[in-house]
């Protein structure tokens, strides 16, 4: 008989083979997966009674909290659609979505509270507001504490609505080259495949203590609910992303996977440089974004003695499709090549059938040399963008997912990373569109023209750098003009420094040739990302 592949499922085993064992450490306190099956269930109750339907939207703003990771599976009880919001952005960033989604029901943390309060007046489709919390805060008339909200509805089973596999679990924001954040809507079959590809690759058992430093709505930790869940894991949760208390939670909880952005292993490098806390247990820490030279692998393995594992993906694909585990034929390799080889995207996960192309199409010479894109077809690449054919059609062709990041393969069939086709900077694991950021430096009235690129940063990887032609009469500095961006939109996005030129290079039809202003600031590097 056809089961359809429902996301549902996961946290069923779990509570069928483990349900006495501990599902969650939050600052709550500690829950078995009964007991969080209890507050699903709850959950379930309390969005049926405000009238929630199988394909409504349902949003989070929330941290990596007991509540965040509760709601994936009390929403998908009632075909509710998941919209986990960036808890980085601005106030107008979510009113947007909100209202792009058009999300009835809204859950916020208390302490993101007050980033609602500028555009609650602008929310057109939001029915009723929930705030988690410990009500350290005065609500707005109307909104409701969750806790008190919650304990209203039973803990009994919840009558499901009927799923299909092909049904939309999520709707996922991620920047895009239009400025504007585009909705990735990722089916119930999409999740759960890629899970089983995932926890293959990380090796998740019911062993397993993750550490949720990497936000849950983010494209490598908003999986971590399915495929940890499934296997019977133990959850613990982190609202603040300081590494003294990632290490207490390690040391305290006997954590074992992490999955975080290289620029936060960097400071936890750091802090065990200083600090030299006492690790007893083995830890796979599990890393996306830009990849990092080899010498920080090392430094990971041999100072941490901490197993790396580089891995590769966007939100549009689920996110996963490549990883850079050693194989076995290469384990006898020196250190310093396996470290090369952890430095590289690596290659295709089960189920995923990943290439770098030319312009034609065909694949590029596995000889490390010749550029291509990359492009992927899997059972994780998404159903299309919510609301936006046309966009959905630029990056799939043929049953093909077109990355836009371009890359060289070696004859191991390894893929390296060496530039974007699109003009998306990713730094400290988030996506900035350049576009985004020129359209807000071009409000201030001295800016004549502007092109934002990405320039290496020790920390953060790669940060945007803006290049200015001010307009005649206009003066400002660098300072001013980072203020003004910072003002307008959230911090991470704004540029962290400004080149002031008479003139930027443009191609004879005019267009801005961003390649040039690159090669200026990564000439001492081997490749335009970091």
């Amino acid at each position: 008989m056809f089961v359809p592949l429902v996301l549902t499922q996961f946290l069923d085993r779990a509570v069928k083979l483990y349900g006495s064992k501990t599902a969650v450490i939050d600052e709550k306190g500690t829950f078995t997966y009964e007991e969080l099956n209890s507050r699903v269930n709850q959950l379930s109750h309390g969005l049926q009674s405000l009238q929630v339907k199988k394909g409504d939207r349902i949003a989070y703003l929330a941290p990596n909290t007991l509540e965040m990771l509760e709601g994936f599976y009390g929403v998908f009880q009632l075909g509710g659609i998941m919209v986990p919001l960036n808890t980085r952005l601005t106030p107008n960033d979510y009113s947007y979505i909100l209202n792009h989604s058009e999300s009835e029901i809204f859950f916020v943390d208390e302490d993101l509270y007050d980033l609602i309060r500028p555009v609650r007046n602008q929310l057109c489709s939001v029915k009723q507001i929930i705030v988690h919390g410990d009500q350290a805060v005065e609500l707005e008339p109307g909104d409701l504490w969750y806790e008190s909200w919650l304990k209203q509805f039973p803990t009994s089973s919840f009558s499901r609505a009927e799923l299909d596999e092909q049904d939309v679990a999520n709707i996922l924001y991620t920047s895009g080259t239009t400025g504007k954040p585009k909705g990735v809507m990722l089916t119930h079959r999409n999740n759960y495949l890629h899970a089983l590809s995932t926890m293959h690759h990380l090796r998740v058992s019911d062993r397993d203590v993750l550490l949720h430093v990497l936000p849950m709505f983010h494209v490598n930790g908003w999986g971590s609910p399915f495929y940890y869940t499934a296997n019977g894991a133990t959850h613990v949760t982190l609202k603040q992303i300081r590494p003294d208390k990632i290490f207490e939670k390690i040391q305290k909880y006997k954590v074992t996977i992490i999955h975080m952005a290289p620029a936060v292993l960097n400071s936890l490098l750091q802090y065990y440089e200083q600090h030299k806390p006492k690790i007893e247990q083995a830890i796979r820490v599990v890393i996306a974004g830009s990849a990092p030279p080899p010498s920080f692998v090392s430094r990971v393995e041999e100072q941490l003695g901490w197993e790396f594992i580089q891995v590769y993906g966007m939100t549009e694909a689920s996110p996963l499709i490549t990883t850079s585990n050693i194989r076995v034929h290469h384990q006898n390799e020196a250190k310093e090549t396996q470290y090369r080889m952890k430095a590289k995207a690596g290659y295709e996960m089960i189920g995923c059938d990943v290439r770098v192309v030319n312009g034609k199409g065909e694949e590029v010479a596995k000889n490390g040399k010749e550029i291509g894109e990359i492009v992927a077809k899997s059972n994780g690449v998404m159903l299309g963008y919510w609301k936006n054919e046309e966009a959905t059609n630029q990056v799939i062709w043929n049953g093909w997912y077109h990355t836009g990041d371009m890359a060289i393969i070696d004859e191991n069939g390894n893929i390296e990373i060496v530039d974007r086709k699109k003009d998306i900077i990713i730094s400290g694991g988030e996506n900035i569109s350049s576009i985004e950021v020129e359209g807000i430096l071009y409000e201030h009235p001295g800016v004549l023209e502007a092109a934002i690129i990405a320039i290496p940063h020790e920390k953060w990887g790669e940060t945007p750098l803006a290049v200015i032609v001010k307009r005649e009469g206009y003066t400002f500095d660098e300072k001013d003009l980072i203020e003004f961006a910072r003002q307008k939109m959230a911090h991470f996005k704004a540029p962290t420094s400004v080149s002031f030129v008479d003139e930027l290079p443009k191609t004879a039809s005019g267009k801005i040739q961003k390649v040039r202003l690159r090669n200026e600031f990564w000439k001492e590097h081997e490749r335009f990302v970091n």
